[in-house]
């Protein structure tokens, strides 16, 4: 196993999780600002309000995504799994 093929398979698994947590972060972020302004708005300073709808949020990506977080991790490992003896020698 060479260096370069460590670093590849490093990049690899770094790409996929940043992906993979992008797809569940940024519908979080943007739901924190739209409420964020919204109080900032309404002057109103209730930390739940922010806490819930991020929540809210996260879970509705999990349960339309997980789907394909799902998948995108076991294409990966099988992907993986298939490289090992190509890998060893």
């Amino acid at each position: 196993m060479t260096p370069e093929t460590v670093i590849t398979l490093g990049h690899d698994a770094l790409q996929l999780t940043i992906i993979l947590m992008a797809l569940l972060l940024l519908p979080a972020l943007a739901v924190g600002l739209l409420v964020s302004l919204f109080q900032a708005a309404t002057q109103i300073n209730e930390m739940t309000l922010s806490f819930i709808p991020k929540l809210l949020a996260t879970v509705a990506v999990l349960v339309f995504g997980g789907s394909y977080i799902l998948g995108a991790l076991s294409d990966y490992t099988i992907r993986l799994f298939h490289a090992i003896p190509s890998l060893i020698g």
